[in-house]
């Protein structure tokens, strides 16, 4: 046991991360009857599909589960920027026989100016909520506690988590630079590319709330490897990509089997904010130097997903998205339960 495990009231200190657009009631369920705690992303829904994700997942368990929510600054809409945007990915349309939408829209809320969300979790009271992006104000961690929730928030830098520790927030996840998914970065425009095991030991030795180390970590000897530097758990996602639960589309999954020649990269340009993913000509086109300024986020993934629709729509996966992290190749197919077994009897044996 460890100070996570006592807190969370899970056997394990293994967290499946939440994934937005990967993520399952499912998968999450199954990774909570196994001893660790399953996650649900619920910052890309409305108040109405969160309360149904998570009587969902009640209903396949009764262990704590964790749901995830997005806390970013909410996007700042600049038709001339977003135009100018749509004017460079005209020519990838094109090529698809397509064209670019006329213009953009925030595709989903920030959790800061959601106050229906904060009273659905409020009244749902979810045994775990984590914070990506930033942090709500202090009326609605409040809020939170007193609902009986267990806070966590995602750090990139040793500033952002003593922001965290200051906020009366349960659990600081270190999220390294080699975490797969979007960065959790408070301010997008300051990447502290700090890797999970350095951000992990300066966090661990700085702060008094416990400490999980996120990225790159993909096995058990990984989750042993970060608690001897002080993590009290580790939080694993491209791990658990490859489970039968997740809704990972055959595509991805097919380039997680097959990894070799592949590579992952950052890049602002799929959503507006820093995201590692495995490279194509997203990456390598449309964030090609030299382009235009990128829309704020969310509005900058409305131009990604309509631009992948048209070429999935054609059988083209060229501008598919395939968030993973640096750890991608030692991804394993199996149940989600067997694959917290497993991880389990690594860190043990270790």
């Amino acid at each position: 046991m460890t100070q996570l495990t006592d807190l969370l009231g899970i056997r394990h200190p293994i967290i499946q991360a939440p994934m937005a657009g990967v993520s399952t009631p499912k998968l999450a369920a199954a990774v909570s009857e196994a001893g660790a705690l399953g996650s649900i992303a619920l910052g890309a829904g409305k108040a109405a599909q969160a309360r149904a994700a998570i009587q969902e997942v009640r209903k396949l368990t009764g262990k704590p589960f964790n749901v995830n929510l997005f806390a970013h600054r909410p996007a700042r809409a600049d038709p001339a920027r977003e135009a100018r945007w749509l004017e460079h990915l005209r020519p990838h349309f094109e090529g698809l026989g397509a064209a670019p939408p006329a213009a953009l829209r925030e595709v989903f809320t920030s959790f800061l100016a959601d106050p229906e969300m904060l009273a659905l979790l409020v009244a749902e009271a979810p045994p775990v909520v984590s914070l990506h992006f930033g942090l709500p104000e202090p009326s609605w961690i409040a809020a939170l506690h007193a609902a009986g929730c267990v806070l966590m928030a995602t750090a990139t830098s040793l500033p952002e988590a003593l922001a965290i520790e200051a906020a009366g927030i349960d659990v600081v996840v270190a999220q390294g630079y080699e975490a797969g998914g979007h960065r959790g970065i408070f301010d997008p425009e300051v990447e502290p590319a700090i890797g999970t095991l350095a951000l992990t030991r300066l966090l661990a030795s700085r702060l008094r709330t416990p400490v999980v180390a996120a990225g790159g970590v993909m096995d058990g000897q990984g989750i042993a490897a970060v608690l001897r530097l002080g993590a009290a758990g580790a939080q694993l996602g491209t791990a658990f990509i490859l489970c039968p639960e997740s809704s990972a589309t055959a595509h991805h999954r097919q380039l997680l089997r097959q990894p070799e020649g592949l590579r992952t990269a950052v890049t602002a340009e799929i959503s507006g904010r820093p995201a590692r993913g495995l490279v194509n000509r997203v990456f390598d086109d449309i964030g090609a130097p030299g382009h235009p300024p990128v829309p704020d986020y969310p509005i900058a993934y409305d131009a990604t997903m309509s631009l992948h629709a048209s070429a999935a729509a054609r059988g083209v996966q060229d501008y598919s998205v395939n968030l993973a992290g640096q750890g991608f190749a030692l991804a394993r197919e199996m149940p989600a339960a067997s694959l917290v077994d497993t991880l389990a009897a690594e860190m043990s044996a270790d």
